[in-house]
Order: structure tokens, then C-alpha cells, then sequence
């Protein structure tokens, strides 16, 4: 991974967040939006996590600690009394950080951080074409446990969701 550390984010790392999620909104089908975001709005989502006690979490080179590489958080599964105890995670890098090991990083910083929380299992969302995301989760310990055939939708392409699912 090089010099890179991974650090609670702050809301000035919140560009370099706004950045890197929409790029995947342009260019990807890791984000299921065609919509993309504002920096007062992932303003508002971090502070959301963070009052909801869950990470947000960013890749950062300690020369420029402002200048965000990739980033990551957990959240709710399902809003339903029976999943207290399972969050669903996302991990995104910049393009020109990716292969470094960045997102391997900090799939398991959030780990640890579930793990820390008391939670039991952590779930994963990917698109069932991104080969690349599920071998990172694959290696961190995430088991596929299942496919959902054409629930999804973007640049008028229907998606397959691969679920990844890690006990804790």
C-alpha cells in the first residue's frame, strides 16, 4: 500500500469524497445513480453516519492528509429490529490510487471498526460484473452468498447484485 494511512474523515476531506463518488456515478456501475452529489451533501451524509456512531473513513498519503485517495463506511443493513447486529459496508477509490491496496486497507480498518462496534456480520453490495470488487472482498474474507438477477438499473443497462457476507 505504500505510505498511505487510513484516518476518520473529516469534513475536509469531504471534495475528495464528493470527488471520487462522482466519478463512479459518471463512469462506473459501483454506485447505482445516474445523480451526482454536491459537498454539502456528503457533508451531510458523513455527519449522518457519524451521529448514527458508524465510521466514515478515508485513504490519505501523510504528505497531503487533505487529499482524499479512498474512502469507505458502514451503515444499517435494513432498518428492521432483527439486523442490529449486521451493517452493509462500501469502499471507493480514486482511479488514479486504485491497485495499491487502498481498498483492501480500508475494508478492514471498517472490520476492525464493526468488529469494535460489537457487530456480527458485514455485508457487501457489488455489482455482479465488477470482478475486481469481489476478489478484494473475497480476499478479506467475504463469502458470495447469493445473486439478485436484474434488480438494478443504470445507463439503461439492467444490473445483477452480488451479496458478499463476512461474519464477524
Amino acid at each position: 500500500m505504500g505510505n498511505v494511512s487510513i484516518i476518520d474523515a473529516t469534513d475536509d476531506h469531504a471534495p475528495g469524497i464528493t470527488a471520487i463518488f462522482n466519478h463512479a456515478v459518471r463512469h462506473t456501475f459501483s454506485i447505482w445513480s445516474e445523480t451526482e452529489t454536491t459537498t454539502e451533501q456528503r457533508r451531510s451524509w458523513m455527519a449522518g453516519r457519524r451521529h448514527a456512531g458508524f465510521p466514515v473513513l478515508v485513504a490519505v498519503d501523510p504528505a497531503d492528509p487533505h487529499r482524499a485517495l479512498g474512502y469507505g463506511s458502514f451503515g444499517v443493513f435494513r432498518d428492521f429490529p432483527g439486523y442490529v447486529k449486521t451493517v452493509e459496508h462500501s469502499v471507493y477509490v480514486a482511479v488514479e490510487a486504485q491497485r495499491r491496496g487502498i481498498g483492501r486497507a480500508i475494508v478492514a480498518e471498517l472490520v476492525a471498526r464493526a468488529r469494535a462496534l460489537g457487530m456480527e456480520t458485514m455485508v457487501g453490495a457489488v455489482d455482479s460484473a465488477n470482478a475486481g470488487s469481489i476478489a478484494l472482498h473475497q480476499q478479506a474474507g467475504f463469502e458470495l452468498q447469493g445473486t439478485l438477477k436484474g434488480v438494478g438499473r443504470k445507463f439503461g443497462k439492467r444490473l445483477d447484485l452480488a451479496f458478499l457476507v463476512k461474519a464477524l
